[in-house]
Formats: structure tokens, C-alpha cells, sequence
């Protein structure tokens, strides 16, 4: 089927519900809106001493495209917050199916395990997954669970190494589960969307549901019999995502982003339930899809066009998510936490190539946000997903046309208003970090939260270190998205490689190599703000700090000993570490043996 297919060609059958969250929507419009006026109000105050030049008009039009992200940010974040602390029940508020489901549902459907994967470990990957088939076998669901393995492997020793792991697999779980199957890809065409397609081409009839997994996906039966349940009780659910969070991990840069992403998604995730109700995410992996609608409505055929942004769709998740709304099923996320899990990458390096390969990908709804029939909320996602990582060069720009304004204003000249633009830029960085703020302050707030991360002084530590990293990552991460912008603008593309997904210590000749452009930057971009003024050079320093440090920050959150340090002493604690769920006790993870292991 089409992209541009027809709304009235698509299943009949399809319940469509009602649509309670018109007037969320509205209001949370309303609150962006409404901000976005006071904060370019704040702008144009803090630029009016000398009137508005070219650039004051620049700054402002950037300032203007930027802020609409940081406020999705802040206003998400808030009204999770209250959901958090206020709400009986947040679950009837976010996800309405998953507030009503009984724990001990019978089990009727049954679900396909699609576990994709490409050139990786295959001693990780499938003893992950005997990890998980051995606990549904044990929740007596076995009977209801098929397997398959779809490989995109091109290298014939991982091929040789995933069969050999497989036949094993297949000796152990034969007549536990209800079915086991590998299947390898000679060419990869669609990528991980296109083995999936392939997979519902040919076998997606034999089940109702089908889990999917990444390589690093880990999810206990609980949480997926869960999931399942929900689906079973829900006939117009199409697609339901799990909350995932990062495993123990002993790398440090793993540690920091890990727990900033836990605060961070805990608000962030039950705010934008709230209004996005059944036009909810799908990241692609640890979620739950009916197959049928999804066969019949959310194949990707290849854009058109030559270049970076044409050909297969890279990042297929929010599109399908898309899809099978448009085609009359609610897509959903479950915000609660436990039971899914996912790893994190190890280095700067391996997490900025992978924000890369997202920043091409989401790039491509450039040619999808005028799709027909879409619903406004999904056609909203999808510029938001191309925002999120466009509003980086406006970022990069806004500061630098900033500091040239600030060279060329006559000496003595007021360009700028202080209180305004003191006022500006905390709001800028209040709004961007509201996620972690607020959760953190529910976490504050409750004693057993304080306990899950280690106790209150542990939790600050954490945050406060994580907050330093935030505030250091934040302009690496910009500038890497603007170079990758200005490459796509030119015709250049990445690939689609699997992650190093171990723990290793970066080499500086490395760090070097990939960081020497955000070093360069940061270095002028310092000079020039001390030969301004040193108020310039303290108020920006945000900005260029991060930048001038990246080789070293490298390095440093790349290093084992770091690393086992870190975990020794408790630093960047997750809940998981405090009281390990038993589901992870067969994982291995160096994380907990070091935790276990210590004095």
C-alpha cells in the first residue's frame, strides 16, 4: 500500500474511538503558545538598547524557531509532574486500557518475539533471549510465545556464530514455546522496517501480536504478559510501547546519561500521554503491535528522490506509528516503569554516531508531513521529530550571531538589556532541563523514590553531576547535529552499522579524530567572549565549555576505571542497583557483579 493511499481505503473494521484528549490538545497549544509570546517578549526586550538591527531580527527569528522545543520540554514535564503528585490514578489519565486490565487476565493471543538484529554478539543476544523465553515458560505462557529471529547479519562469521546459538536455543525451548524460527537476510533492502515487513509477508498470520525487539532490548514476563494483556482487552489498540529504561552499567558515560534519561522520562512520558493519548510514540523496539492492521496499513515503501533523504525510510518507528493511527487504531505508551529494559551506548563517540543516524532519519519526514489523511496530532509528531534536531543549527547560530553582535556594537554601547537577557537565558535552560527538574523533585518529594536511587545525598550527587554533563553535552550534541544537517544538505549520508554496545576505553588520538571541529569552535568561540568582556565570557560559558572540553570529556567517561569507580561508590546510582529485579540476576552485567564485589 501507498503512503499516499486513500483515508477511505483503510480497514473498516477499525473502531475508531472517540477522541476525549481534543480539549488537552487545545490546551496544551494554548500554554505553548502563550509562553512562546512571554519568552520572545523577554527577546525583544533584552535586544531593544540600540534599536533592532539585521542581526537583533536574526537573533530573534532564531530565538523564535528555537523555543518552541525547550517549551514542549517544560509544559510536558509540568503537567507530569502534577500527574505524578496529584493523580489517584495517572495510569486512567494516560493510558486508560492499561488502568482497567487484571493482573491475572487469562492469556487467549498469541504473540510473535521478533528479535532483529545485525553483526552482533551472538552470545549476548541469545542468552538474553533464553533469559526471557525460560521466565514466560515459568509464567506457564510459553504455549502462547513464537520466536523469530530475523537477521540482517552480513558477516559470515556473526552468521555462523547466530546459527550455531540458535540450534542451541532450539534443543532447549523445542515444545516449550509455541514456535522457533531464524531467518538471514542475504541483502538487508528496508533495512530492520524491511525484515519486519518480510516477516509479516510471510508468517504474520500465525499470531495476533508480535513483540519487537532490538539487539539490546531485555524485558521481563511480567511486564510483556502485561502488555499483552492490555492489547487482549483493548480490540482498537495497535500499537502499545513499553517505557524502557537503561541496564546497569559500568560505563561512566552509560551512568550519567542513564540516570538523567530515567528523570527525564518519567515526566516527560506521563506528560505527553496525557495529550497525545491514542496518537502516542512507537520507538520501535520493546512495544507490542497488532499484526494484522500493521501488515495491512503500515508497510514503508522507499522515498522518492536521490541523496541522503531519499530511498528507504531509516527511522521507521514514528511513521508506522502514524500509519496505524490514520488507519483508525490508537497507538499507545504504557508510562509506568520496570520490567523493560534497553543498554546504552558506552562512549560519546558510539552515542553521538547513533543521535547521527536519528538525526538523518527523522530529516526524511521533511517529504512525509503532508502524508493525506493523517491525523493533525500525528502530522504534529512528525514535525516535531524534525524540529527536535533542526533547532540544534538554530541553537549553534543564535549564540554565535549573539557574540558577532556583541563584537560589532560600538564601545560603550548597550546592545543588549542584562536583566532581560539574564531572564532569557535562565528560562532557556529552565525550560530545557524541565524534565529532570521536575521528576527530580518527585523523587525528592517521596521517600521510597529517595531510597531507589541510593538515598537523598546519593541522588543529589547524581543529579547535580548529571546536570554538569547535561549542561557540558548539550552544545557537542548541537554542533554534531548541525554538521550532520550541512552533510545531508550536501548530499552526504551515513550508515547503518551495528553499535559497539561494551563498555571501552576511547584512545585520545580517537576522541581527537572525531571532536577536533567542536574543540576548534569552542576555543575561538572563548577567545572571542574574554576579548568582549569577561561578563560575555561567564555568561556564555554554557556554550563554549562544553565544546573546548569534548576530547577530554571523551576520554574521561570513557574509561573502565572511571567507570568501576563510579560504581563502587554508588555514583549515578539507578534503582536497579539498589534492589536488583530478579529478572536481570542471569544478565551478567558487569554493573552489578562490580556493585557485588565491592568492599
Amino acid at each position: 500500500m501507498s503512503l499516499s493511499t486513500d483515508a477511505g481505503q483503510f480497514d473498516a473494521d477499525a473502531s475508531r474511538s472517540t477522541n476525549p484528549a481534543g480539549g488537552r490538545r487545545f490546551l496544551f497549544g494554548l500554554l505553548v503558545f502563550a509562553s512562546w509570546l512571554a519568552m520572545m517578549a523577554l527577546a525583544i526586550a533584552a535586544l531593544a538598547p540600540g534599536g533592532y538591527g539585521a542581526l537583533d531580527i536574526a537573533i530573534l527569528v532564531l530565538v523564535g524557531f528555537y523555543l518552541p522545543w525547550s517549551l514542549l520540554n517544560f509544559w510536558n514535564a509540568l503537567i507530569g509532574f502534577v500527574i505524578m503528585r496529584l493523580a489517584r490514578d495517572p495510569l486512567a489519565l494516560t493510558c486508560p486500557p492499561a488502568a482497567t486490565v487484571s493482573h491475572d487476565q487469562p492469556i487467549t493471543a498469541d504473540t510473535a518475539i521478533l528479535m532483529c538484529i545485525r553483526n552482533e554478539d551472538s552470545e549476548r543476544v541469545f542468552r538474553n533471549i533464553a533469559l526471557m523465553l525460560d521466565d514466560l515458560v515459568r509464567a506457564g505462557a510459553g504455549a502462547h510465545f513464537a520466536l523469530h529471529v530475523l537477521s540482517d547479519t552480513n558477516r559470515a562469521d556473526v552468521a555462523r556464530a547466530e546459527e550455531a546459538a540458535f540450534a542451541g536455543l532450539r534443543v532447549r525451548f523445542e515444545g516449550r514455546v509455541k514456535a522457533l524460527d531464524y531467518r538471514r537476510r542475504a541483502t538487508n533492502p528496508g533495512f530492520k522496517a524491511g525484515n519486519i515487513r518480510e516477516f509479516c509477508e510471510r508468517r504474520g498470520h500465525e499470531t495476533e501480536f508480535a513483540l519487537v525487539l532490538d539487539a539490546d532490548s531485555f524485558m521481563a514476563a511480567d511486564r510483556i504478559l502485561r502488555m499483552v494483556r492490555i492489547a487482549q482487552s483493548d480490540p482498537k489498540l495497535g500499537i502499545l510501547q513499553s517505557l524502557t529504561v537503561g541496564l546497569p552499567s559500568a560505563s561512566p558515560l552509560a551512568r550519567l546519561f542513564q540516570f538523567g534519561m530515567r528523570l527525564g522520562m518519567r515526566s516527560y512520558t506521563l506528560g505527553s500521554a496525557w495529550w497525545h493519548a491514542d496518537c502516542g510514540p512507537y520507538w520501535g523496539h520493546n512495544a507490542l503491535i497488532r499484526l494484522a492492521p500493521f501488515t495491512r496499513h503500515c508497510h514503508l515503501p522507499a522515498l522518492p528522490g536521490q541523496g541522503p533523504l531519499g530511498g528507504d525510510i531509516m527511522s521507521h518507528d514514528q511513521v508506522e506509528a502514524v500509519l496505524m493511527r490514520r488507519a483508525g487504531y490508537d497507538v499507545r505508551v504504557v508510562p509506568e516503569e520496570g520490567g523493560s529494559y534497553e543498554e546504552n551506548p558506552p562512549t560519546l563517540i558510539e552515542f553521538i554516531r547513533r543521535d547521527m543516524r536519528w538525526c538523518l532519519g527523522n530529516t526524511q519526514y521533511l517529504k512525509l508531513v503532508g502524508l493525506p489523511g493523517i491525523r493533525p496530532t500525528s502530522r504534529f509528531q512528525l514535525v516535531v521529530a524534525v524540529v527536535m534536531f533542526a533547532a540544534s543549527p538554530a541553537f549553534i547560530a543564535m549564540w554565535l550571531l549573539a557574540l558577532l553582535a556583541a563584537h560589532v556594537a560600538a564601545p560603550g554601547e548597550a546592545w543588549l538589556a542584562a536583566g532581560p537577557a539574564l531572564g532569557l537565558v535562565a528560562l532557556l535552560f529552565v525550560t530545557m532541563f524541565a524534565p529532570k527538574i521536575m521528576s527530580a523533585l518527585d523523587v525528592l518529594a517521596r521517600p521510597a523514590a529517595r531510597a531507589g536511587f541510593g538515598g537523598t545525598a546519593a541522588f543529589l550527587g547524581g543529579l547535580l553531576t548529571e546536570t554538569v554533563f547535561s549542561l557540558l553535552l548539550t552544545p557537542i550534541s548541537a554542533l554534531s547535529h548541525t554538521m550532520m544537517l550541512v552533510a545531508v544538505a550536501c548530499g552526504r549520508t551515513v550508515g547503518w552499522t551495528a553499535q559497539v554496545r561494551d563498555a571501552h576505553a576511547v584512545p585520545w588520538r580517537e576522541a581527537a579524530a572525531r571532536f577536533w571541529p567542536h574543540t576548534l569552535l569552542g576555543a575561538v568561540a572563548g577567545l572571542g567572549l574574554w576579548t568582549l568582556s569577561p561578563w560575555a565570557f561567564l555568561f556564555a560559558t554554557p556554550l563554549f565549555l562544553g565544546l573546548l572540553l569534548a576530547i577530554p570529556l571523551t576520554v574521561l567517561t570513557s574509561s573502565p576505571a572511571f567507570g568501576r569507580f563510579m560504581v563502587r561508590t554508588g555514583w549515578c546510582r539507578i534503582p536497579e542497583e539498589v534492589a536488583t529485579p530478579a529478572e536481570l540476576d542471569g544478565l551478567q552485567l558487569p554493573a552489578l557483579a562490580i556493585a557485588k564485589a565491592k568492599p
